[in-house]
């Protein structure tokens, strides 16, 4: 089953130009039944906020930190229908959710950050309920999420690989403003890492591949 027909009316250009002040992202749907993302809200209202820039979503400064701690080889298996399923109905290449959850939580859905972000794909509590998660620890529940997120941040920066993971670890406000990846030496860290798992996950034959572009 297909997602709905998804638009994305921030153009290329205005998302790279670092002219935006507060790159928040709003979700609504038209007459038509077309979800549109849009970094300002229609005119006559109905939208809601889906991603924050900044960084400013939810940030919960002392939050009881959970590393990760499952050493179960069979966690890197454990998720597979859930991935594949998120990664075919977002369309979102497996290889790219199996890196973010890779780096993110090393596949252990009780991890916690500690600015309070959540789970496999660790999700702060704001996001996590825009993108309609209502327990970040539930790994169904989360892997959807996070992939919903990376199909909006996908769809964002043009389908570039680079600036979605950069987004995906720094927010989008953060990536707008610097016009590529932030100078920030945990967001380029984050992206080489994501980027060599995603190397890595590509050249097993099991994995499906799927474009970024947009759906």
């Amino acid at each position: 089953m297909r997602p709905k027909l998804l638009s994305l009316t921030l153009g290329a250009a205005l998302a790279l130009s670092g002219t935006l002040a507060q790159a928040d992202i709003y979700q609504y749907t038209d007459a038509d039944g077309v979800i549109h993302f849009s970094s300002t809200p229609p005119a006559g209202g109905g939208a809601r906020v889906v991603v924050r820039g900044s960084g400013g979503s939810g940030s919960k400064v002392g939050a009881p930190i959970v590393p990760p701690q499952d050493r179960d080889p069979s966690r890197f298996t454990r998720y597979d229908e859930w991935i594949r399923q998120a990664a075919a109905l977002y369309q979102i290449p497996e290889a790219l959710v199996r890196s973010v959850i890779k780096v993110e939580s090393d596949y252990d859905p009780r991890a916690v950050s500690s600015s309070g972000a959540r789970g496999l794909m660790q999700l702060m509590p704001d996001t996590a309920t825009s993108m309609q998660v209502r327990d970040s620890h539930d790994p169904r529940e989360n892997i959807f999420g996070g992939v919903r997120l990376l199909r909006i941040l996908a769809n964002s920066f043009n389908g570039d690989l680079s600036l979605t993971v950069a987004a995906y670890n720094a927010g989008p406000d953060a990536v707008m403003k610097a016009g590529g990846i932030p100078a920030y030496p945990q967001t380029r860290d984050y992206v080489v890492k994501v980027l060599g798992f995603y190397r890595r996950y590509r050249s097993i034959p099991d994995v499906v591949e799927a474009s970024l572009g947009t759906p």
